[in-house]
């Protein structure tokens, strides 16, 4: 798994979108036993947080120290370093296996190698993420030529498992049906920045340009958005369940 999000870590925490409360509740319902849980490739822990709610045990696992630095804590997670395709878990622990943005950058099969081995019989896997953002019209056509002819050639392959809703990802598991989930928040222009800023596309323009593209953007979006007002932003919620 690539390592794109160890700088700036608490960046993450602060502009990274969560997701919504009907997507929890509804994988919920999914999962009678609710013993353990395994959040895989967790970030800054907002999964695993809400998964405590609901479960009595939580692992929660990325390969960055950095990004559980920022992570949200509860007496009943068990953050650690380790990767997604070769933990110390053991056979059989787990009810629910999920991924939050982040399955498109694992070994496909190795970590599905993982999930057997460690989930329960019928055990559920989930792998959830968020496309690109929707504002306006006119604020998405800019955003979209940013996305696609600035740091377009910046982006890593697996950006396009994203591009695809996670529909081009193999998934051998007993595939469920599921709902539509969209996320909508009341946003600043300060804090679309900011969210823009963590994308793994523009740090690598930045690493190979020595500028931030972000900058340039930023300026062609005032005329567009007041200092102080506020957007309704909407991220499509993309979303894999299935049965292990």
């Amino acid at each position: 798994m690539k390592d794109n999000f160890s700088t700036a870590s608490d960046n993450y925490a602060k502009y990274r979108p969560k997701y919504p409360t009907a997507f929890f509740e509804y994988l919920n319902t999914l999962i009678p036993e609710k013993i353990n849980a395994w959040d895989c490739g967790t970030g800054n822990g907002q999964v695993a947080f809400e998964l405590s709610k609901y479960f009595k045990n939580v692992c929660a696992t990325d390969i960055s120290q950095s990004q559980l630095d920022e992570a949200l804590e509860a007496m009943n997670i068990a953050y650690s370093v380790q990767p997604a395709e070769k933990t110390n878990f053991k056979d059989n622990t787990f009810d629910l296996v999920i991924v939050a943005q982040a399955i498109h950058w694992f070994d496909f099969e190795k970590f599905y190698t993982e999930v057997k081995r460690t989930a329960k019989q019928n055990a559920i896997i989930c792998a959830v993420g968020y496309g690109l953002i929707k504002i306006s019209p006119e604020i998405d056509s800019v955003i979209s030529h940013f996305y696609t002819n600035i740091i377009g050639s910046y982006w890593d392959k697996e950006r396009q498992y994203i591009d695809n809703n996670y529909q081009t990802i193999p998934f051998p598991f007993k595939e469920i049906t599921t709902p539509d989930f969209e996320n909508t928040y009341s946003w600043t222009l300060v804090h679309l920045i900011g969210y823009l800023n963590t994308w793994s596309a523009v740090k690598h323009y930045i690493k190979n340009n020595n500028t931030n593209p972000v900058n340039a953007l930023e300026k062609e979006l005032k005329p567009l958005w007041k200092t102080d007002e506020t957007k309704l932003v909407t991220f499509p919620i993309l979303l894999r369940i299935g049965k292990v």
